[in-house]
């Protein structure tokens, strides 16, 4: 538990103000911390290295196993300040000025080829300054054996992630506990135990400036909300149950998307970015931006500041989030290390890159830099050990090794794989969860209360979905545009009865999938029509109707039939609103199928044959 317990100490300083509980180390850290700070903060070399060696990134909850670890406005190594580089309060930072037509804009490319490429400089100096503030804590302890220990635990801190595609453990929700749970938490700090406000429930604004807020109830709210409830109010709560429900819904399609994005995707222009970039194939509509996108929104809950552009790095999960998504493109790149950036043009400006821009590999990643006067570049962080940070599956640089992770961590839903691991049905708890008034909400089990997945084999089950090494994968591929709704909205496919009750769409037992768009209302952010692409996995949900007996089997003329006669659109805009189909400006939803050659050990991963569109869900 110490990575963990360092971790929780440095947020402490970051992320809680001083109004809240944060730790007392019995001095004025933050003022010594800004003493210790270069005067230039926008150089970006991440962690050092330890020995020569270089330490791992960790998933949260195995952090939360090493104590030493776990426990940690206007300063530029605020969190205000950092999460600022993203997108709002939309100013300069570390001396970067913004172009003449870019003041609204933040630094972050989206709808970009540099979308992976930017993030990572990004992380690397969020994680340098939270290593320096380690260091400093652990040299705050009583001088003695603990002091030694901790000390030896700071030398390899790195920031955690959160693996939002993986299995949880046994009745625990995709949510961890550490981020939702306890809005309060104990910490054993230098100074000893103390009761402080959990820097990973919420992020307080100190003070909130409303001007940078300008949409109600954001202008109201002074500290970050997830799945606000009720959602317009300007004294609503964060549910981090809800959240976790919507999560624990999601998992399938998660995973379905992932997999199919390491085994179907090997050209980086268009797995990089969601930008629609249409050809004949019908097999790139799907990108890691896209599922990226759907994660914010679900962990925002939909009207939530993680679910909207400019607000979403105020949040702590989102750097967590966003460390798992460079964990992604790592293991990607070493399955299809020979594709890389090509040149694009800017589809939405940035702060330093003007709509309409060649963007390509030895485009400037700012505010970043490498050395005075040189940014960092794609090309420059084509490795991202060049940061002094690596995570456990990409670390030996082992193909086979990549391939053997992805198909532990990610089958679980997958057809790809299940006739090697089929079988029982397992649930998910999304229970446990506190609400910012600290009162619990009330206990809830997965929504779609079980899932198919290791098992017994079950072969007259298998033989339905899988025949002679082969199986139907089906996709529902989406194109939309991104500020149709002028803020995020969530494209949902139904297989079954439709609630009701709007709220619990996200979760629902019949909900197919869901795609989230990923936009705001802010507009440094550009309103042109800009084409998205994404996908709604359905083989999924296809094979727990065959397991339940109401559909026959995966082939073509089942499985088609049946998506035609009871596949349903739903749109919903992030306040909860439900839209008509024909007032989403640019949705087109096409059903489309591939042929899939089965895996047949951990060492492979399944072989797509081309994707062909069977019908149009809609097509205006």
């Amino acid at each position: 538990m110490d990575l963990l317990l360092f971790f929780i100490l440095v947020l402490s300083v970051l992320v809680v103000p001083r109004v809240d509980a944060r730790y007392d180390y019995g001095r004025d850290v933050r003022r010594a911390l800004q003493r210790r700070q270069s005067t230039q903060p926008a150089i970006t070399t991440g962690a050092p290295r330890i020995n020569g060696t270089i330490p791992f990134r960790t998933e949260i909850r195995k952090l939360e196993e090493y104590h030493e670890q776990w426990n940690f406005q206007d300063d530029p190594y605020s969190w205000y300040r950092m999460a600022g580089i993203h997108a709002a309060p939309f100013v300069d930072y570390g001396g970067v000025a913004a172009l003449p037509d870019g003041g609204l804009n933040g630094y972050c490319t989206h709808v970009s080829n540099l979308f992976p490429t930017w993030h990572r400089p990004y992380l690397a100096y969020f994680e340098q300054v939270m290593y320096n503030i380690v260091q400093y804590i652990a040299s705050l302890y009583p001088v003695g054996p603990q002091r030694t220990r901790f000390q030896q635990a700071a030398q390899t801190f790195r920031m955690p992630y959160w693996d939002w595609a993986a299995m949880p453990p046994s009745d625990q929700s995709l949510l961890p506990l550490s981020i939702g749970g306890e809005p309060d938490i104990m910490a054993d700090g230098p100074n000893g135990p103390q009761l402080i406000a959990n820097p990973l429930f919420t992020y307080t604004f100190k003070p909130l400036d409303p001007s940078v807020f300008p949409e109600f109830p954001f202008f109201e709210w002074n500290n970050t909300k997830r799945a606000p409830t009720p959602s317009n109010s300007p004294r609503a709560i964060s549910n981090n149950s809800d959240v976790a429900r919507m999560l624990d819904a999601g998992l399938p399609q998660y995973q379905t998307r992932l997999y199919n994005l390491f085994a179907n995707n090997g050209n980086y222009s268009t797995w990089s970015n969601e930008a629609w970039i249409p050809d004949a194939s019908n097999s790139s509509y799907d990108s890691i931006e896209s599922l990226h996108d759907t994660i914010h929104i679900a962990a925002g809950g939909d009207s939530g500041h993680m679910a909207i552009i400019a607000y979403s790095a105020f949040d702590p999960i989102f750097f967590l989030h966003h460390a798992n998504v460079d964990r992604i493109f790592a293991m990607w790149q070493i399955l299809h290390n020979d594709s890389w950036v090509e040149p694009m043009a800017a589809l939405q400006p940035t702060r330093t890159i003007s709509y309409g821009d060649s963007q390509n590999s030895s485009t400037n990643l700012t505010p970043f830099f490498a050395h005075d006067g040189q940014f960092w570049t794609s090309d420059m962080v084509r490795d991202h050990q060049v940061f002094n940070y690596t995570y456990p599956e990409v670390a030996s640089k082992n193909r086979s090794e990549v391939i053997t992770a992805i198909n532990k961590l990610y089958t679980d839903f997958s057809a790809a794989r299940l006739s090697i691991k089929p079988g029982r049905r397992r649930h998910l708890r999304s229970e446990g969860f506190a609400n910012s008034t600290e009162s619990r909400l009330g206990s809830n089990k997965s929504t779609k209360g079980a899932f198919w997945n290791k098992g017994t084999p079950d072969v007259s089950f298998v033989n339905r979905i899988i025949k002679a090494g082969h199986y139907n994968e089906w996709v529902a591929n989406i194109v939309v545009n991104k500020h149709a709704m002028n803020t995020s909205f969530k494209i949902h496919l139904f297989l079954g009865r439709i609630p009701d009750d709007t709220s619990t769409w996200g979760s629902s037992h019949d909900l197919a999938g869901s795609l989230g768009v990923f936009a705001g209302q802010m507009t440094g952010f550009g309103k042109q029509g800009r084409q998205i692409s994404g996908t709604i996995p359905l083989t999924s949900t296809l094979i727990d109707h065959v397991y339940d007996g109401k559909l026959q089997s995966l082939d073509l003329m089942d499985a088609e039939a049946y998506l035609r006669d009871n596949l349903e659109i739903r749109v919903v805009a992030s306040n909860g609103t439900v839209v008509e189909t024909s007032q989403v400006d640019g949705l087109k939803i096409s059903v489309a199928s591939s042929y899939v050659k089965s895996a047949k050990s951990n060492a492979e991963l399944a072989s797509w044959g081309s994707v062909a569109s069977r019908f149009d869900l809609y097509a205006p």
